[in-house]
């Protein structure tokens, strides 16, 4: 495998906020919660895969639910 191949995309939870234009408290309350996507904790900051976030998008749960409250 080359490296290319086995690097990953991380976004920081500011990026994930703007993307889907919900609020940082809004995805801290769903980590809380263990709701929305997968994150991983990388020397203690939050990130997400930017395949699980798609991964996420695709499934259409939680997101739309949440975003109406």
């Amino acid at each position: 495998m080359s490296i290319e191949q086995s690097q990953t995309t991380y976004l920081c939870q500011e990026l994930v906020s703007r993307r889907w234009g919900v609020s940082t408290r809004t995805l801290e309350g769903w980590r809380y919660r263990l709701k929305g996507p997968n994150f991983v904790r990388i020397g203690g900051r939050v990130r997400y895969r930017l395949s699980d976030l798609e991964d996420f998008e695709r499934s259409g749960s939680v997101l739309t639910g949440e975003l109406g409250r």
